[in-house]
This record gives structure tokens, C-alpha cells and sequence, in this order.
């Protein structure tokens, strides 16, 4: 009887907390493989394979032109195909420093940074924007970061305090100081009377 009631005492303990650990086992199960599937790859050789491509989010390209003003290029994403030094860019957007001290803006959907040329090119919705108001839209353009230069062959439209103009394509120079509207060309000039 002795036996019997020391039996059964125990059992009163060992059943709950056998029943415990086996819950236990249960709910820990997916985190007892997901640390063995990590640990695996930790201590995987990474390093005689190079990546065939970089994506970064939030890249920043700054730089300094042949006279000192600074420029930069940012978007919402960059990716690089291998080692080249051309990168594509999601939601571009470029600031340039003008001589006077103003700015110029622009932006576009989609571009492609050359950064050995420093020639960055724009499709999609492009908008150029001038301290002064003046804003150019087009769907293509080319910019050379470094000189200041932009060009495009698409139609273009732009507008500011001298009226609107549009054409079939355009060329700025100088930072935006001089904008030649190329082909059949549009003017509706504004002017005080």
C-alpha cells in the first residue's frame, strides 16, 4: 500500500510536468530549426562569390563641378549591374549650384548614372526646375553633371514669368543661364505693359 500511494504521488508530478515539456517541445519546435537553419548559413564561405548585382536604397552622389559649385544625385533606389560603374537609378533627383548662387532642380521616374562620365540620363515625366520659376517638362533627357549641361530630343514645355514656350526639343547650357529650344518652337511671351 505503501508503495502503491508513493507511486501515485509521484505520478501526480511526473504526468503535469511531462505534459509541460512535451507543450514546450511543441511551441518551441519552429525556433529550435529556425536557429539551426541560421547557424548553418553562418558559417557559409561568402567570400569567393562576388555579387552579380548591388542595390542600395537611398543613394547619395555628391560631387564638385570644374568651377567648385557642388551637385548631387539622389533616389529612391540604386542598383549596379557587376563592377561597372553605371548605376540605375528608381526616382532620380539632381540639385546643381548656379554661378549667381541660385539653384536648378530635377527629377525624373527612372535614370542611369555614368559615374565615370558623370553623365546622367532621365526618362519618364522629367521636370527641370529654376530658382527663378522657370519650370521645363519633357520625357528624355541627358544631363552632364560635371559641365551643367542638359539636352533632350523629346517634345518639350516650359513656362515661367516669361510665358510659356514649347518645342521639339532643348538644349541648356550653362547651368540653366542659356535654354535653346530646338525644332518647331512656340512662344507665348507675357510681358508688363
Amino acid at each position: 500500500m505503501r508503495r502503491r500511494r508513493f507511486a501515485v504521488r509521484f505520478l501526480k508530478f511526473l504526468l503535469p510536468a511531462a505534459a509541460l515539456a512535451l507543450m514546450s517541445a511543441i511551441v518551441l519546435w519552429p525556433e529550435f530549426e529556425r536557429t539551426g537553419e541560421s547557424a548553418r548559413l553562418s558559417f557559409r564561405r561568402l567570400s569567393r562569390a562576388a555579387p552579380e548585382a548591388v542595390r542600395v536604397v537611398d543613394p547619395r552622389y555628391q560631387g564638385i563641378d570644374d568651377t567648385g559649385r557642388p551637385f548631387n544625385v539622389t533616389a529612391f533606389t540604386a542598383s549596379q549591374q557587376g563592377s561597372s560603374n553605371v548605376v540605375d537609378l528608381e526616382a532620380p533627383r539632381g540639385d546643381m549650384t548656379l554661378t549667381n548662387g541660385g539653384w536648378v532642380l530635377l527629377d525624373s521616374k527612372t535614370g542611369r548614372l555614368d559615374r565615370n562620365e558623370n553623365i546622367l540620363d532621365l526618362w519618364g515625366d522629367v521636370t527641370i526646375w529654376q530658382d527663378d520659376g522657370t519650370l521645363i517638362e519633357t520625357q528624355q533627357a541627358r544631363v552632364d553633371v560635371k559641365e551643367g549641361h542638359a539636352e533632350g530630343d523629346s517634345p518639350v514645355a516650359a513656362q515661367g514669368s516669361f510665358g510659356t514656350l514649347t518645342g521639339e526639343g532643348f538644349r541648356l547650357r550653362d547651368r540653366g543661364a542659356v535654354v535653346v529650344f530646338t525644332g518647331n518652337a512656340r512662344a507665348v511671351l507675357e510681358g508688363s505693359r
